[in-house]
């Protein structure tokens, strides 16, 4: 297996920090995600996400992808998958010092969708983040970066 195809399986992580001015800067209590679920709209809590989530002016902003194990191997079942990708997810968070409700934003992709990996990926969400949903999108695609990628998740934190 090529170099650059372990590198993909195994996972990556990408921080990227926002610049901000001395000024601008929260204290420490200031930085807490805000979860915005309007009543006029359709609650999706039950669902495992929120409607929108709001990091406080002065946050840093991480950015975090990653899918596989620490062999490279994927398991050919989805629910092995996601719950893996989850775990390799609570790792790089705790790699870069923050925790699940740090964690604005979700978006996952999913090889071949149904409403059956639905449950699958409901109850992952909730085990990992609780009551502090995320935002989250799902991707319905034909396919990953390789042919046993069948899920893939994306996430955005605010960094303390």
């Amino acid at each position: 297996m090529s170099r650059a195809i372990k590198h993909l399986l195994t996972g990556g992580l990408i921080i990227m920090t926002m610049a901000v001015s001395a000024a601008a800067t929260a204290t420490g209590n200031d930085l807490k995600l805000t979860i915005v679920n309007p009543q006029t709209l359709y609650d999706p809590s039950p669902n495992g996400y929120s409607t929108a989530v709001i990091a406080p002016r002065g946050a840093r902003i991480a950015y975090i992808s990653g899918q596989g194990d620490s062999t490279g191997a994927l398991s050919p079942d989805f629910a092995v998958q996601v719950k893996q990708a989850y775990a390799n997810l609570h790792a790089a968070l705790e790699g870069i010092g923050a925790r699940p409700d740090q964690v604005a934003k979700l978006t996952v992709f999913v090889v071949d969708h149904d409403m059956s990996k639905l449950d699958v990926l409901t109850r992952n969400v909730k085990d990992m983040f609780g009551e502090a949903l995320p935002a989250q999108t799902l991707v319905p695609v034909p396919k990953l970066a390789i042919d046993p990628m069948l899920f893939e998740v994306e996430a955005v934190v605010m960094l303390e």
